[in-house]
């Protein structure tokens, strides 16, 4: 039973090492992007077993997402990043993306003379 005991305790500390440095390799990527477009928030959405997305919105109108294998890993990645979360996706916030002709095509597709993908 002691046996059993390690084992697992070893594991758990392999998982969280994995977590930790993913969620350090997650806030590399958010600072790039926010660097890149005058500063970031950002929101978080489960995806289900997928993890959860991170969705990036810049001061200038860009946006981009990440996803994360946790919930608490993105809560750790947008923490040690240091870009503000917010509940949803809605108001002020989500007025601030611009989006440009690519996202209107692909969002639009055949029903407004978007690209066709056949």
């Amino acid at each position: 039973m002691a046996d059993t005991q390690v084992d697992e305790s070893a594991q758990d500390a392999k998982q969280a090492a994995k977590a930790e440095r993913k969620a350090a390799k997650l806030a590399k990527q958010i600072r790039s992007f926010s660097q890149a477009h005058g500063g970031a928030e950002g929101q978080l959405a489960y995806i289900g077993q997928m993890g959860t997305r991170i969705v990036l919105v810049g001061e200038d109108g860009g946006w981009g997402d990440l996803v994360a294998p946790s919930h608490a890993v993105a809560v750790s990645a947008a923490e040690k990043s240091g870009i503000t979360l917010h509940e949803s996706f809605d108001g002020d916030f989500a007025a601030k993306v611009r989006t440009g002709p690519y996202e209107w095509t692909r969002m639009a597709g055949i029903q407004v003379g978007g690209p066709s993908d056949r």
